[in-house]
């Protein structure tokens, strides 16, 4: 080895405290940057390759009631490669050792076998038989939620009629990688399931043979998907079609597409925010360790070495430590990466996982540690080869100092001497105090964007169950019924109060712009069931107008007084030009929102309902469930108390989690700052602080100083951190919109005061570590130093 080789390890080794700080922040960006798009990559090429193996559909529609003789037509479209018709509906269960209901949804299958799209993977025993009228295929997380395994049986209230299914199997499929019931907001296993049956079985319980009401087509490569879903939407209209959408608007499609864009804008924002730490601290590092080495450049000069090769060696210096922090954001990375990958496959229902991550991740990732320890690196390194020998070997100039307005200031102050020098200092580097805050206020940052969302989610609690949904149980009829079905309900066990609501698909079209959503119409003082507005104030639309979420109306372009074009599906195919009459507060989904005598005078009926909104005796809740699950004309039922306890439960699991990891975060980055910064600060001013202890200040005082800088910075980093708080979780919180729901920006005081605590807290540490060392100085030594 080379001389220089050999002092490289050696600063290596004599620096490893340093350099392992160093190392942790820039491994957390490696580590999250892999993580990030470890998970993206697994779930994307996961789900592609289940989507081919099981030719998942690219169009779905459902209708009324299509006579089967439609599906020659429907596959002539031109851009069609395979149409499925089947029959589908809602069923409610009587699960087996389960008081409550469950809601399950039948999907029929070809009398030939398997269907040509969505093909199910049997993982259990076997499918039904095509001539058998009481065997079922279930999906594998609805068996394995409730015990089930082939050969066992439930019961089932088919079109009102109550019937024994026999489970033969159980089966995952692609349209069902998330699975979720109607109304819900979580996934229910428990409570929830899809069930396969025979074609003829269905038909028949469902009032379809010779029809269909659901479709599914695979396109071919040069296929315009627009033009195929209009063509699609122009068939079905005769027979009630609620209209056609891609598979980007298909609900379990839908929850993956808005998981995988969280994932890839994790990778955005974080890691650059580690690797700007990481090239500040190289720099701050390097360039003390320099000027220390100035005449040890000199002699290197002197002997013969050449500009470029004292660069590269201090150049090296930080390579080192960047690899370092590379490897361990590689081992970190690949293995929290594939953790979370397995997690996730689980979560969303995969059959397999299919994890890889592309060597050119892993290179990139490198690229852009190396480049960030490089940059940071590049000043100081080119100035300790601009030095020349004769220079290098002096001590360095002082600094010029002035006496400036500041120094007037402290000095009216009347501040201690300690104090004065901490300020003094402060003031002399002031990039290097500038960057020091900066560093330290992103970790403030990085907390306050982590812990907002427990605020935010305890909104959407309060929005979503406690002021728009105060109902504790939702019946959902199968039909749309008189509004005496709302007496038939009142008469059941335990029902306090009951309303009822109509639900309506249709299309909103404003301009050129249009969205597919469902309208809700609630009778005039509707209770249960309510719309918010922006303000958080209960409203009703105005007889002949409509309200939209703030978002839907976002989406249109529309605000309060413009006037939509509404185009109802299914079996009322008329359209309205309503006004808006305002905007409402809606976290989940997109919703409108009519007033229910306009509705029913637009389409000239009677009134009507969809569902029932019950106000439930909880003692009676047993006896409510027994009646339900022989109640005629039901679909489903949806209880919100168990909705607001699965959906409690699941997200202070995840919140939890995710702010232990972002506290983790958080704290590297403030002991990877302050630390270098104390250390740094102890080697610049250690025959200072060595003759202060000479002439008699204490140990306590002494310390006061080394440590007043750091805590100083760190107070000072405090505001600024919360201001980039703040533009992380709004940047987070516009990522994260989607059609399927949104994050509000909350952030309480006590947000801040936390990631303030946690943050100072770190730098009390870290700094105390450093004041051990000047605890253990040598006095004498440290005098014989030369300056």
């Amino acid at each position: 080895m080379q001389a220089l080789d050999i002092k490289l390890l050696r600063d290596f080794r004599r620096l490893w405290a340093q350099a392992l700080a160093i190392a942790l922040v820039l491994g957390c960006g490696v580590a999250i940057f892999l993580t990030s798009f470890g998970m993206y990559n697994a779930l994307e090429d996961t789900r592609a390759a289940y989507y081919e193996r099981n030719r998942f559909a690219d169009v779905f529609s459902e209708t009324r009631r299509a006579p089967a003789t439609l599906a020659p037509e429907i596959a002539a479209i031109p851009g069609v490669a395979n149409v499925e018709t089947r029959t589908v509906g809602s069923v409610v269960l009587d699960i087996p050792g389960r008081v409550r209901t469950g809601v399950g949804r039948i999907i029929s299958l070809p009398n030939g076998g398997l269907p040509q799209l969505n093909i199910p993977i049997l993982r259990a025993g076997r499918l039904p038989a095509p001539d058998a009228t009481d065997e079922v295929a279930v999906n594998q997380p609805f068996a394995e939620a409730n015990g089930f395994v082939p050969g066992d049986t439930l019961r089932a209230n088919l079109n009102g009629q109550k019937r024994s299914l026999t489970i033969t199997g159980t089966v995952l499929s692609p349209e069902f990688i998330y699975t979720i019931g109607p109304g819900q907001m979580m996934p229910d296993n428990e409570g929830f399931g899809i069930l396969w049956m025979p074609e003829r079985a269905a038909a028949a319980a469902f009032d379809m043979t010779g029809a269909f009401n659901s479709v599914a087509l695979s396109l071919t490569r040069a296929a315009n998907a627009a033009e195929v879903i209009d063509r699609l939407d122009d068939l079905l209209a005769p027979y009630g079609g609620f209209g056609a959408y891609g598979r980007e608007t298909q609900l379990s499609n839908s929850f993956i597409d808005a998981e995988i864009a969280q994932l890839k804008n994790l990778a955005l924002v974080l890691p650059p925010v580690f690797f700007g730490i990481s090239a500040f601290l190289v720099n701050m590092v390097l360039a003390r360790i320099i000027t220390l080495e100035r005449a040890e450049i000199g002699l290197l000069k002197a002997v013969g070495y050449s500009n470029r090769e004292v660069c590269v060696h201090y150049l090296m210096l930080a390579g080192l430590v960047a690899l370092v922090g590379i490897l361990i954001g590689f081992a970190a990375g690949s293995w929290l990466s594939h953790a979370l990958a397995v997690l996730y496959a689980d979560f969303f229902d995969f059959p397999y996982l299919i994890y890889r991550v592309s060597y050119d991740v892993y290179v990139i990732a490198a690229v852009i540690a190396l480049a960030a320890a490089g940059l940071g690196a590049a000043r100081s390194a080119l100035a300790a080869a601009r030095l020349s020998p004769a220079v290098a070997m002096q001590p360095p100039a002082p600094p010029q100092f002035s006496r400036s307005l500041f120094d007037r200031a402290l000095a009216a102050a009347r501040l201690s001497q300690p104090a004065m020098m901490v300020f003094r200092s402060i003031l002399r580097w002031p990039v290097r105090a500038g960057l020091t805050t900066l560093g330290l206020a992103l970790a403030v940052a990085v907390m306050v964007a982590a812990t907002f969302t427990d605020d935010s989610l305890d909104v959407i609690m309060d929005q979503a169950f406690f002021q728009s949904n105060r109902q504790d149980t939702m019946l959902l009829f199968s039909e749309d019924r008189p509004v005496s079905a709302i007496e038939e309900v009142r008469r059941l066990p335990g029902v306090l109060a009951v309303e009822g609501q109509l639900y309506l698909s249709a299309e909103l079209r404003h301009g050129h712009l249009s969205k597919r959503v469902g309208i809700e119409a609630r009778p005039p003082g509707a209770d249960l069931s309510r719309a918010i507005d922006t303000q958080g104030r209960v409203v009703a639309p105005p007889p002949g107008t409509i309200l939209l979420s703030a978002r839907l109306a976002a989406e249109l372009g529309a605000r309060p007084g413009d006037s939509i074009e509404v185009e109802f599906l299914g079996n009322r195919r008329e359209t309205f030009h309503l006004p808006v009459a305002g905007l409402v507060t809606q976290y989940f989904g997109l919703g409108a929102y009519m007033d229910f005598d306009t509705v029913n005078a637009l389409f000239r009926q009677a009134p009507q309902v969809s569902t029932a909104n019950i106000l439930l005796d909880d003692a009676q809740e047993d006896a409510l469930h027994a009646r339900l699950k022989d109640m005629p004309g039901l679909a489903g039922t949806m209880m919100l108390t168990e909705s607001r306890r699965s959906f409690q439960d699941t997200i202070a699991e995840n919140v939890l989690i995710m702010n232990a990891i972002y506290a983790t975060i958080a704290v590297l980055i403030t002991v990877g700052v302050a630390y270098n910064g104390a250390r740094v600060q102890l080697s610049e001013r250690a025959r200072e602080l060595a003759s202060l202890r000479i002439l008699g200040f204490t140990r306590a005082e002494v310390s006061g100083i080394l440590m007043g800088e750091t805590l100083v910075l760190a107070l000072a980093a405090q505001p600024l951190g919360w201001l980039l708080g703040w533009a992380i979780a709004w940047s987070m919180t516009a990522g994260f919109t989607s059609d399927l729901y949104s994050i509000p920006l909350v952030l309480k005081p006590a947000t801040f005061a936390q990631a303030s605590l946690v943050v100072l807290t770190a730098t009390v540490a870290a700094v105390l570590v450093v004041r051990r060392r000047l605890d253990n100085l040598d006095l004498v030594a440290v005098m014989k130093t030369r300056e």
